[in-house]
């Protein structure tokens, strides 16, 4: 792909209000969507604010809509889109905006904050610990998160119904119960807290109605769904209406 001029269409404003700008910019081969934000700031935008860190992937900090679509810019080639087509770049619109492109994330650290740490077991000394590696396999998937939040941007129950974040932790972190749960060293039930009990009257998984738009967005190829909100909801639902599962929960283990 020779050089060209793209057509930007890029949303410029604050907390009080803003709109779309236009603007054309030079495209060169092999550049994404974060080049060209780049070179609108050096070119005719400078104080045009963008968060942005590794522009590799893997910090999740470059998070924004493009055409409508939650995506990472420095992972979005220009290749992708017709030379003709204007490219529309708004910020997250599930969190407020700070100014342009960024955004106030700060609901997600809150509810990080409030999903309880692993659970090591009293029993065993750190560099005890032994799990088979199967077992591990189950959960390892989602340690791939690199927290860009887009699944948590994508997911309607918080997108489009903001009365919803107080009652909803939101994909990502029903994401990091799951997995805690799937822990085979986790002795969080031992200590008395039952992780299905408070994913479901904590952290709102009943609110998750498994669009799978979440997995569809996320960078990193987790299946979020699949691998782990419709385990977890599985594994709430025999916990709470399954009676053999309820009298199984009740009767203490013998120490081994």
């Amino acid at each position: 792909m020779s050089g060209y001029e793209a057509r930007f269409r890029v949303w410029r404003g604050d907390e009080q209000g803003g709109g779309l700008r236009d603007f054309t910019v030079e495209v060169n081969e092999g550049e994404v969507v974060l080049d060209i934000v780049h070179r609108l700031q050096a070119t005719q935008a400078p104080d045009l604010a963008v968060r942005w860190n590794c522009k590799a992937g893997k910090c999740g900090s470059c998070s924004a809509e493009i055409n409508g679509r939650p995506r990472l810019m420095c992972m979005t080639r220009m290749s992708v889109f017709d030379r003709a087509e204007t490219v529309t770049i708004t910020p997250l619109r599930a969190f407020p905006v700070i100014r342009d492109l960024v955004t106030d994330v700060s609901f997600n650290y809150e509810k990080a904050h409030g999903i309880p740490a692993f659970v090591p077991p009293a029993e065993l000394a750190p560099g005890e610990y032994r799990m088979f590696q199967e077992d591990v396999d189950r959960s390892q998937e989602f340690r791939k998160c690199i927290e860009c939040f887009l699944c948590q941007d994508t997911c309607h129950v918080v997108r489009d119904h903001e009365e919803n974040k107080r009652a909803f932790a939101g994909p990502r972190f029903l994401m990091r119960v799951a997995e805690l749960d799937m822990h085979p060293l986790d002795a969080a039930e031992r200590s008395g807290l039952d992780r299905k009990r408070t994913a479901q009257e904590e952290h709102g998984l009943g609110y998750c109605n498994i669009t799978k738009c979440c997995t569809e967005v996320c960078p990193e190829g987790i299946r979020i769904t699949d691998n782990a909100l419709i385990p977890l909801k599985e594994r709430a639902v025999d916990r709470k209406y399954d009676p053999l599962v309820w009298l199984g929960s009740k009767i203490r283990r013998r120490p081994s």
